[in-house]
Formats: structure tokens, C-alpha cells, sequence
């Protein structure tokens, strides 16, 4: 059972019903992993996760994991900011995942920037085929998790409804400003 407020998992579930097997896809922050071995076993042994995180340690543990589930061969893993994705990645992505705010176990200092993460997610749309999907985890309870949420939202509005449908998931009764999670899909 998935309780609601796990946004993490949640967005996997949302991964499932859009990426299949054979697909180019990408996790725009590594981290310690857990997007990128959700995104591997979704594309089988002929599709392709490139995973993005400016962190060593961050790749350091999503490689370490690749390894232990034999899930190598599909993941080239990127130290570089995914506002670089457009440069390293090339052809129409089914999915793109962002699991924004620090490493968990790492420097909470070191945060995702609203600025690089909106120049991401802008290519990283215009890389969509038609049903794909951008799926955003945003964490508001830090000083920059806020900033980001409101720009992110921002974005979203301004989107086509001709050519994006946008979800905003969030927990309303919840204390100490939850993640919420934001998937944006392209329909034309």
C-alpha cells in the first residue's frame, strides 16, 4: 500500500503508466538513486536512463546501486547540472524526473537553484514526445524549496493548455510545508 503523502513513490507510480520498455528517459537528479533504478527496470534492457546530479558522492551511490541490481548497462550517468540535459541527451525523451532540494545524508546547504531547474525543465519539455511526461518533486519546507515551488508553479500556469496538461498534487492538511508533486505532460 502506498500511503499519499510518500510523493517519491508516488511519482513512480506515475513513471509506470508512461514509460515502457525501449524508451530514452532521464533523472534530472540523481541523488542517492532511487528515481534512476525505478526509471532502469521501467525501460528494460533496450531503453536508456541518462541520470544528471552535480554531486560525485550523489553518482558515487546511484552507481553503487546500479551495480548491486545489475541495472548498469542501461544508465550513463552524468556529473553535470541538468540545466545541461539538452547538451548530453539527444533524441525525444518519454520521461523526465526531478527530485528537487539536497542529497538526502549530504550537505542541506548544497540545494537544486530555481534558476538552473527552470532552464531544465524548459528543454526538458521541448525534448518530450507527445504523452510524455515531467515529473517534478518539489520540497517548499527549506528556503530555496520555496522559491522554487513558486517559480515552478508560475511556469506551469503559463504553459499552453493546447499543448500541456499540468497536475499539482499536494497534501493540504499536512503541518511543515510537505513535498508536492507537479507533472507536466505534453499533448500536442
Amino acid at each position: 500500500m502506498i500511503r499519499i503523502k510518500e510523493m517519491t513513490r508516488l511519482a513512480h507510480r506515475y513513471l509506470a503508466d508512461f514509460v515502457t520498455e525501449g524508451d530514452l528517459v532521464i533523472d534530472a537528479t540523481a541523488g542517492n538513486g532511487y528515481d534512476t533504478i525505478c526509471l532502469a527496470e521501467l525501460v528494460g534492457s533496450t531503453g536508456h536512463v541518462y541520470a544528471f546530479d552535480i554531486q560525485r558522492k550523489a553518482l558515487e551511490n546511484t552507481r553503487h546501486k546500479l551495480v548491486e541490481k545489475k541495472l548498469s548497462n542501461r544508465v550513463t550517468l552524468i556529473e553535470a547540472g541538468h540545466e545541461m540535459l539538452d547538451q548530453h541527451v539527444k533524441g525525444q525523451l518519454s520521461a523526465v524526473i526531478y527530485n528537487l532540494g539536497y542529497l538526502p545524508g549530504g550537505d542541506k546547504q548544497l540545494t537544486t537553484d530555481h534558476l538552473t531547474t527552470l532552464t531544465s525543465i524548459e528543454k526538458a519539455i521541448k525534448m518530450l514526445l507527445t504523452g510524455g511526461i515531467v515529473v517534478v518533486v518539489v520540497y517548499p519546507g527549506h528556503s530555496e524549496g520555496l522559491i522554487e515551488k513558486q517559480v515552478l508553479l508560475k511556469f506551469c500556469r503559463s504553459l499552453p493548455s493546447s499543448k500541456f496538461s499540468v497536475l499539482h498534487t499536494r497534501l493540504c492538511n499536512q503541518a511543515h510545508n510537505p513535498p508536492e508533486l507537479l507533472i507536466i505532460q505534453s499533448i500536442d
